[in-house]
């Protein structure tokens, strides 16, 4: 286990020191460890060591800064594009496992939110949005890759809401103006 150090500073050493007398002066017998760190976090003015723990914590954690947005591979992004008709239907399912998970980003990011729809609709629905004829395959993989979920007798489908990654961000981006056309 690794140890955290915590740096004790106390702004008038004749406080702390006057305080560390009278804390010792009321104690009968001989500190434990955790009693000694309360004693002195008491003395520089915490309520106990916990308070003067969690100071330390709450200042680094205001100082850390966020970690950067990951940067899209926008070279990928327009090979997968390549998938993707005038209109923005996907034209044939891609060999390679990396662009059909994009693909079906953008198919899930067209699903409408917080809609339960029967497997018949679920159908009609990916007919319109694809162009070689397989809407159980597209259904299937957007269940499988945990983009929707479905009830175990497969009757109700819903799409699961969550952050796309940043390639399928851009992907989904970059085909917007063609539905919009």
């Amino acid at each position: 286990m690794t140890r955290t150090v915590f740096p004790y500073a106390a702004p008038d050493v004749s406080t702390l020191a006057r305080a560390l007398g009278r804390e010792l002066e009321a104690q009968d017998r001989k500190l434990g460890h955790v009693q000694l760190l309360n004693l002195l976090t008491r003395a520089a003015g915490f309520r106990n060591f916990q308070h003067f723990r969690a100071q330390f914590d709450a200042a680094d954690q205001l100082q850390r800064q966020p970690e950067p947005e990951p940067l899209a591979d926008l070279q990928k992004v327009a090979r997968v594009a390549r998938y993707f008709d005038g209109t923005g239907g996907l034209t044939r399912w891609p060999k390679k496992a990396s662009h059909r998970v994009l693909c079906l980003w953008v198919l899930w990011s067209r699903v409408p939110s917080g809609l339960e729809m029967s497997e018949k609709q679920v159908n009609e629905w990916l007919a319109a949005h694809h162009g070689f004829g397989d809407h159980a395959l597209l259904r299937r993989e957007l269940c499988d890759q945990c983009l929707m979920t479905r009830t175990r007798d497969g009757r109700v489908y819903r799409r699961i809401e969550q952050k796309p990654p940043p390639e399928a961000v851009a992907l989904i981006r970059a085909l917007a103006p063609r539905r919009a056309a």
